[in-house]
């Protein structure tokens, strides 16, 4: 077992984790780390050899608390004050909180970490709305936006790849508080970059309209009522649902959204545009699909650290796949967004949700890893780099130059809330599972069943998407025709009426 340092002084015990040769019984017993969306926080010293849940499940989800919650006003921010100094902004936030998340350490407080790492999510709130502004006002509707966007949705796996593989070496070679202070300084480096390279005139500043176009009770009834759902989704699957003041903050934060929704229809500037029918269904799937979407990294994470064993690095590189082919994937979504209607494209999308989930939750514990996760870390790229920018490509297109800050903070909050809300579903379901006495490998598969039927509500909710747009180009066709029999029906008589004006 490592040595236990005893630190009274700030109500935690220390952990030295010099001895990395425990046996799997012992690593299981001496932190529960893996129930963290983050896998680095194997080697956090400040925390007890057995914490509790509650405390391990917060340092994610406090990231994602703010993530999915002020990301829904972060982009009128940037229409407001400029998509550039927003973004810039949310870089030098990213520094200094990613500094602090490694300095905290010292502190012995994890509700001090936790704190950090909301503050984490804040930076990442800013950025993603408004870097998806900056292409959308930048370039005109056409190829090199498209493609733009499908740049943009590629990045994420690879970032995400690289970022874990690099955080793992730490990991088992340094110390954890290491992943946060490369973090920062590569944060600093974006911002002078961003700095530099991105022209001014990006995101035009309206100074006579920056009071009239924003929205003060919107923001308050929006944000307040995203902290409080966000909340119980988060705590309900730790202490369990029969607790009062989780189900009662989730009652006040669904009200707190009607009123929200409510408002939105009275105001000149609203924070959520007026959403027509292509719109509303690609929202609503893009919704179904990334909460399964969340459910899949999460659990595949879990199943391999809880149950197979395996290393943090391991795991790392078994996530190679997932770079290449969501490269792939954005660069034919960017190719066939214009050949093909939006609906087929989503429901392609939402087919490899499906396909990835299910290969994830029958994966049998002795599989070897090429046969169902290998394919599973190819199919769910698919999934993620065409229905993104897709929905952005859509969203863009729909509203203003000068609302394209609005157009990225709603499909980010969709895709962000959406993950955090699946990750409470599928809690809930592995923590009653467990509950009632079913093994850990029982709850895990219960949770991942629960992304599959997620994907498959996906699934039906695009398929209806296309129906709906399948009749609609029907209805056009006919009309068309009907005009063009109009108008050579019209031609005819003009040209009956000039053969008799001639003779």
């Amino acid at each position: 077992m490592p040595e236990q340092i005893d630190d009274t002084s700030n109500g935690y015990h220390r952990f030295d984790n010099s001895n990395n040769n425990q046996s799997d019984e012992e690593e299981n017993n001496t932190i529960t780390s893996n129930k963290s969306e983050n896998i680095n926080t194997t080697k956090m010293q400040f925390l007890t050899p057995e914490p509790k849940y509650s405390e391990v499940s917060w340092m994610s989800a406090a990231f994602s608390l703010t993530v999915g919650t002020f990301i829904l006003i972060s982009g009128r921010f940037g229409d407001l004050l400029g998509y550039k100094k927003v973004y810039i902004f949310s870089y030098i936030n990213a520094f200094v909180w990613c500094l602090l998340c490694g300095i905290s350490s010292y502190s012995g407080s994890i509700e001090f970490f936790d704190v950090c790492r909301g503050m984490q999510g804040l930076s990442l709130a800013l950025a993603t709305p408004n870097s998806l502004a900056l292409i959308g006002h930048y370039f005109p509707d056409g190829k090199e936006k498209i493609f733009s966007f499908a740049l943009f949705g590629a990045v994420a796996p690879g970032g995400f790849y690289i970022g874990a593989l690099w955080d793992s070496v730490f990991a088992l070679r340094s110390t954890w508080q290491w992943m946060f202070y490369i973090s920062a300084i590569v944060s600093l480096i974006i911002a002078l970059l961003g700095y530099l390279i991105i022209p001014k005139n990006i995101g035009t500043y309206y100074p006579t309209k920056k009071i009239e176009m924003f929205d003060p009770i919107g923001s308050i009834l929006g944000v307040s009522g995203l902290i409080l759902i966000n909340f119980a989704f988060n705590q309900g699957p730790v202490v369990g649902w029969e607790k009062p003041y989780v189900y009662i903050l989730l009652i006040i934060g669904i009200l707190l959204m009607c009123l929200f929704a409510y408002s939105q229809t009275k105001v000149k500037y609203p924070l959520i545009p007026k959403l027509n029918t292509n719109i509303i269904f690609t929202l609503l799937s893009i919704a179904a699909g990334w909460s399964s979407f969340g459910i899949w990294l999460f659990y595949l994470l879990r199943f391999s650290l809880d149950i197979l064993k395996q290393s943090p690095i391991v795991v790392a590189i078994q996530f190679t796949p997932t770079m290449l082919s969501g490269l792939v994937a954005s660069f034919a979504t960017g190719i066939f967004i214009n050949i093909v209607p939006t609906s087929l494209i989503i429901l392609v999308a939402m087919l490899a949700f499906f396909v990835g989930n299910t290969l994830n939750a029958f994966k049998p514990v002795s599989q070897v890893y090429w046969i169902q996760r290998f394919i599973s870390c190819i199919v769910m790229p698919f999934a993620m780099d065409t229905s993104f920018p897709a929905g952005t490509i859509l969203l863009s297109r729909s509203l203003p130059r000068e609302s394209q800050g609005v157009a990225g903070s709603l499909i980010a909050t969709v895709v962000n809330y959406a993950i955090a809300i699946g990750l409470g579903i599928a809690g809930t379901v592995e923590y009653y599972t467990t509950k009632h006495g079913a093994t850990e490998l029982q709850g895990i598969r219960n949770a991942m069943y629960t992304g599959m039927g997620l994907a498959g509500f996906a699934i039906i909710v695009a398929t209806i998407f296309n129906i709906f747009v399948f009749i609609n180009w029907k209805i056009e066709r006919q009309e068309n025709k009907n005009d063009n029999i109009g108008n050579i029906q019209v031609k005819d008589e003009v040209d009956v009426v000039n053969e008799i004006e001639d003779v």
